[in-house]
């Protein structure tokens, strides 16, 4: 077996995990069944994890054949096989979804995020369909010892025992391992504020809420505003101690902190006056372009936006805006660029989607358009079978890596990455601040 040519994995009812002795590991670019270049292969990343996608039997390549089957049976099971997709570490974006037969699945699968994997005999290793597009070591697993955790967690709660975003955040960090939480408890690196209980967005994929007949939400969402005030005692240390220190409006635990700007822009201001170390970010929707200059005048120093898409159709099958247009979100960003801020997307990836033909022409023109200074890739974690069904997706993309060709062609100072970035970091050499806004 050739390093091109992966063995599909498989598992058990048990959730034990087989590879197939001679058919070919295949992907999926949106609906469709493909064979992954060996360009777009990578071992599976430490720490990542694997997992089975029940109810739904894998699709691969017979060689013999020359066609993509559906695999009903397969060596040393008795019951049918259960395709098996990665769940890759932070830092990576993947090209390929796993290949599925999804006409037997009968529930939402949980929020995350499906990605091909594969076995190569050669390497002696599971391999996946994706390309590593930020380099940071911060949020690497092995740094996030929960041991050395707990005692900093009560040391703290203990010194602000009234400060309710602190409770919030101890949760996150205890209950629901959120790395971004963890670190404002070893006072280090980039950690989070959520400020706002309520959104203008009902994301098909929001992982603090969701309807009862959907997939569970991750965690449970923050249920109060906090005060300047507590903002300030929660943020002012860690800016002011932390190696490299970001703070970042705008998590997982939260609806939109835009809807909170008045406070967040209070709280800025602040800790702005109080020091002039340290990042701080806001990430949003960007619905509300006069709340964006808000903040702008206030002192942050970067935005990041996120999109599912930049087709207005998709993004709002996507999104589901409540009160605001797609083009809001294109003004936002023009305003916080024009102020000279560091502004990004979060660009939510799904392959054969992302790359769809019409999404790659129009995001070179939305970048043209906005001069935004980097993309960060995400893998949106969400059902693939019903994500591509709600925004219409019916055929392969063009490629996932053709789509960062394309881009880091047209537009050489446009960085790329996964991860929020420090003031002193915007522009490394090479990536001075992009160009005109058309």
């Amino acid at each position: 077996m050739s390093r091109s040519q992966p063995r599909l994995v498989y598992a058990d009812a048990q959730g034990q995990i087989y590879d197939h002795p001679y058919l070919t590991m295949a992907g999926m670019s949106g609906p469709e069944a493909v064979l992954p270049e060996p360009v777009e292969l990578i071992p599976l990343p430490e720490g990542s994890r694997l997992f089975t996608i029940p109810d739904t039997p894998p699709i691969a390549w017979d060689q013999r054949t020359k066609r993509f089957n559906t695999v009903d049976k397969a060596p040393g099971l008795r019951g049918s096989p259960q395709a098996v997709s990665a769940f890759m570490a932070p830092g990576y974006a993947r090209t390929l979804l796993p290949a599925c037969d999804y006409r037997q699945k009968s529930v939402h699968l949980p929020l995350w995020s499906y990605t091909a994997v594969g076995w190569d005999e050669e390497r002696d290793c599971f391999v996946v369909a994706a390309t590593q597009v930020d380099t940071n070591q911060n949020w690497n697993p092995d740094n996030y010892d929960d041991r050395l955790l707990d005692p900093l967690v009560r040391q703290r709660l203990a010194e602000l025992p009234n400060n309710r975003l602190l409770e919030q955040l101890s949760r996150c960090a205890i209950d629901y391992h959120c790395f971004a939480a963890k670190n404002l408890f070893f006072r280090r690196w980039e950690a989070p504020l959520p400020t706002s209980p309520v959104c203008n967005s009902a994301c098909l994929g929001c992982i603090s809420l969701q309807a009862s007949e959907c997939c569970p939400s991750n965690h449970d969402r923050i249920n109060f505003v906090p005060t300047p005030e507590e903002l300030v005692e929660v943020a002012l240390p860690h800016l002011e101690q932390a190696p490299e220190p970001i703070v970042s409006f705008g998590q997982g635990c939260e609806g939109d902190p835009i809807l909170q700007a008045p406070t967040i822009a209070e709280a800025t201001r602040r800790l702005k006056s109080a020091t002039s170390r340290g990042t701080i970010n806001f990430n949003s929707n960007g619905s509300l372009p006069d709340r964006v200059q808000e903040l702008c005048d206030a002192g942050m120093d970067s935005f990041r936006f996120s999109l599912n898409s930049v087709l207005e159709e998709r993004y709002n099958a996507y999104y589901r805006p409540k009160g605001y247009t797609f083009s809001n979100v294109v003004q936002s960003l023009k305003i916080a660029k024009q102020a000279g801020r560091f502004t990004m997307i979060n660009y939510l990836i799904s392959p054969g989607a992302s790359d769809a033909p019409d999404e790659v022409e129009e995001l070179l023109r939305f970048v043209a358009e906005t001069g935004v200074d980097m993309i960060q890739l995400r893998n949106l974690s969400i059902d693939p079978d019903y994500y591509n069904r709600a925004i219409g997706i019916t055929q392969r993309g063009v490629g996932i890596y053709r789509l960062l060709q394309r881009l880091k062609q047209e537009f050489p100072r446009l960085q790329f990455g996964y991860y929020n970035r420090t003031k002193e970091n915007f522009f490394p050499p090479g990536f001075e601040s992009g160009w005109p806004i058309r």
